[in-house]
């Protein structure tokens, strides 16, 4: 039990590590957070910095979550694998690094989905691709897989326990989301390609 617990912990440490705010400092030599959104997030970091940075804190926030997962099979029940998976992307989401003001978590939830689900990960990713390209809106193409995630796992059969952590996982993203949720249906979200202006106030970040 000790073990497990110690693995959650550190899941969730390994989780707020604030990749986006870490490259963006080192490549560009700026606090992503007064741009954009303010969000630590590739999307942000995209607009903000560039795509080679954001491809940089992509995979580097997708391995995360993946080795949360990775870490919890050393401690054997199929179930800390699961609950070090959601640890990581809560630590995304509410770093304790960063007074708990995080990302959206979706790069690091593709690598716990990876390592739990990884047929279902890579046809959701898919369907990723195919709704950022169609609409170029990132949002938008990661609230659809959010929200179908669950369901795949229901119809892949999934145990009832990787059903349930999908539900936590999609709850996540779409609360993590709400901002974004607001500027689709006022017609103001970014595209892809549009670049971020420095906020006028980094603490409404």
């Amino acid at each position: 039990m000790f073990r497990s617990i110690l693995v959650i912990i550190i899941s969730y440490l390994v989780g707020s590590i604030p990749f986006g705010l870490i490259i963006g400092r080192l490549w560009a030599k700026i606090d992503v957070r007064e741009y954009g959104s303010g969000n630590i997030g590739t999307s942000n970091v995209l607009r903000t910095v560039g795509p080679w940075a954001a491809i940089t804190v992509f995979a580097l926030d997708v391995a995360k979550g993946a080795a949360a997962v990775y870490l919890a099979t050393l401690a054997g029940a199929d179930y800390v694998r699961i609950l070090a998976g959601v640890a990581a992307i809560v630590g995304h989401n509410w770093p304790i690094y960063l007074r708990f003001r995080g990302g959206k978590g979706i790069a690091t939830s593709l690598g716990v989905v990876i390592t739990l689900t990884p047929v279902v990960a890579l046809m959701l990713l898919g369907l990723w691709i195919i709704i950022v390209g169609i609409t170029r809106y990132i949002s938008l193409a990661s609230l659809a897989v959010a929200f179908l995630f669950p369901l795949f796992l229901i119809v892949f059969d999934a145990p009832w326990t990787y059903v349930l952590a999908g539900v936590l996982i999609s709850a996540f993203a779409f609360h993590r989301h709400r901002d974004n949720i607001k500027r689709l249906l006022g017609g103001t979200e970014h595209k892809i390609g549009q670049k971020a202006n420095k906020k006028a106030d980094p603490k409404d970040s």
